[in-house]
């Protein structure tokens, strides 16, 4: 389906994105909270490969291999999430820590 190709390469270019930007930021909070934004983005570009496999199912093997996608990309949206909830008041308060010792 069209819906998730353009949804596997939108989410595959927000991960390279925030990737570089995890690599290019210097502070150790706002790295995990960009990671975790990275994450969540492979989880929905993993997630929408495996939808994507369902609607092209041929034999059982192709079958798990969806399934397979599909459960670890919404593990990593779950967690991706998870981790940026905790990671973002952390890297506020290091942001402003940083801005104040300035």
């Amino acid at each position: 389906m069209p819906l998730f190709v353009i949804l596997i390469v939108v989410s595959l270019s927000f991960y390279i994105f925030y990737k570089v930007k995890e690599v290019r930021s210097k502070a150790s909070y706002e790295k995990s909270w960009i990671g975790s934004k990275a994450k969540v983005a492979l989880g929905v570009f993993l997630l929408s490969f495996g939808l994507n496999e369902f609607t092209m199912v041929d034999d059982k093997i192709q079958l798990w291999i969806a399934i397979v996608f599909s459960v670890y990309g919404l593990f990593m949206m779950v967690a991706g999430y998870k981790m940026y909830k905790h990671f973002l008041p952390l890297a506020i308060e290091e942001a402003e820590n940083s801005r104040s010792v300035q």
